[in-house]
Parts: C-alpha cells; structure tokens; sequence
C-alpha cells in the first residue's frame, strides 16, 4: 500500500506562486500514473495534472485552466506541482492521487481510477 502525504498548501495572493509536493512511501517502477486533484466546495473533483510514468516515458497532462501556470514534476519518491499566476479560482483543498499498472500512455480523469490519495492540502488564493 503506497502512501502518499501531501505538503507545501496555504494562502497567498492572486500572483503569487506555491509549490505543492507528494511524498509517497515506495519507489513507482513503471505504467503508473501520478496526479494532483483539486475539489473546491460544492465543486466536483477535477485532475489539475497528471503524469504518466513508463520505461522513460513521461507524458504529462494539464487542465485547461491551468497549462502555463503550473507544472507537474517527479523527482525519485516525490511529485511536485509548482503554480504560478494563481487566482483566486485556483483556491481549493489539493489532493496526490496515483494509480499504478497501467498501459496506453495516459492517465485516467476519474478520480475513482485512482487506488491511493493523500489527505489533501488546503490553497487559498486571494483577490
């Protein structure tokens, strides 16, 4: 079972930057998928960005809304978002999710696909 602890949330004004990271307790090999989530109240769950992780291939995904402000990376046991430019539309509770064993490329949108999340860090941008 693969744990994953998020960090780095907080509050910060519209312009501003935070970098989020996803610490998780074992090594992901290959066919596996790392994303940040982000639910805002009353708001449906919705992937921000995901990565997808196979022998050198890492084929990346960003919600429209944000491709050019933030950037998913993984560096050996820790995923990182960095946002730039954030609004205030970006304020919500950020949760790591991943998935592993999979084929094709891509990472799934739903976030029932998804086998293991953190418990979420809270980002809060203001006008």
């Amino acid at each position: 079972q693969v744990q994953l602890v998020e960090s780095g949330g907080g509050s910060v004004q519209a312009g501003g930057s935070l970098r989020l990271s996803c610490g998780f307790s074992n090594v992901i090999s290959s066919g596996d998928c790392m994303a940040w989530f982000r639910q805002a109240p009353g708001k449906e769950r919705e992937r921000v960005a995901s990565i997808y992780s196979d022998s050198g291939i890492g084929n990346t995904y960003y919600h429209d809304s944000v491709k050019g402000r933030f950037t998913i990376s993984r560096a050996f046991n820790t995923l990182y978002l960095q946002m730039s430019s954030l609004k205030p539309e970006d304020s919500a509770m950020y949760y790591c999710a991943a998935v592993f064993g999979r084929s094709g490329g891509w990472c799934p949108a739903d976030p029932p696909k998804y086998t293991a999340w953190g418990q979420g860090t809270q980002v809060t941008v203001s006008s």
